[in-house]
């Protein structure tokens, strides 16, 4: 299932463009900071499909109940660039476990690509609420290698992977290669160039977020 959430108007929307502005991605911290933001609205918007019952408790004053959400909750994130979305969720799911996986593309002279994954960290994944966070979903390629790699630690009952701009061929192709999955995208863009980035997009969001990176052959 595809939950897009620029089909509702948000604060979101403000955020997204600050992202994609060039004059205003200069400013590191703010870029890192909006991808927080956007990570607060996300967890908050994927809470509402979680289970909830009702839990007794005393204030000072009397008994009253709240809900409570049900389910251990994986959160999964793709280094680096899903550090500040990875934190920003963590800001409202703090009970949550957490994995993490260092996936890049390695360019090959030819203009082709492969999904290089060096790292996986993770509890086990039985019945949780397994939740992967990436800023980008370009071609999807990443996403699937880091869920295969997850998958070999345990079967989740429910799969959510939470994008900020994705491209429609990338979330088609997450979409047959785990049907199953609810996908979360802040916008979904129609093209990628031919070396599989994001048009309009917005660039490198690792490079924006934290420096640029030597380029692997």
């Amino acid at each position: 299932m595809i939950h897009n959430l620029n089909d509702q108007d948000s604060i979101l929307h403000q955020f997204i463009g600050e992202m994609r502005d060039h004059n205003i991605q200069t400013d590191r911290m703010r870029f890192r900071k909006n991808i927080e933001r956007i990570g607060n609205i996300m967890a908050y918007e994927i809470s509402k499909h979680f289970a909830y019952i009702d839990k007794a408790i005393e204030t000072p004053l009397g008994a009253t109940t709240f809900r409570e959400a049900q389910g251990r909750v994986v959160l999964a994130t793709i280094l680096r660039a899903g550090l500040p979305l990875h934190n920003g969720f963590l800001q409202f799911w703090d009970y949550a476990d957490n994995a993490f996986i260092a996936a890049m593309r390695r360019h090959h002279k030819d203009g082709s690509f492969e999904i290089r994954a060096d790292y996986v960290t993770t509890p086990n994944l039985d019945d949780c609420i397994l939740v992967l966070v990436d800023p980008m979903l370009a071609t999807g390629s990443s996403i699937k290698t880091s869920i295969d790699l997850l998958l070999q630690h345990g079967t989740p009952k429910e799969i959510h992977i939470a994008t900020i701009i994705a491209s429609a061929d990338g979330v088609a192709f997450v979409r047959r290669e785990f049907p199953d999955a609810h996908i979360w995208a802040g916008a979904i863009d129609a093209e990628l160039t031919g070396k599989s980035y994001i048009v309009p997009g917005l660039g490198d969001a690792g490079d924006l977020a934290y420096g640029a990176k030597e380029a692997l052959d």
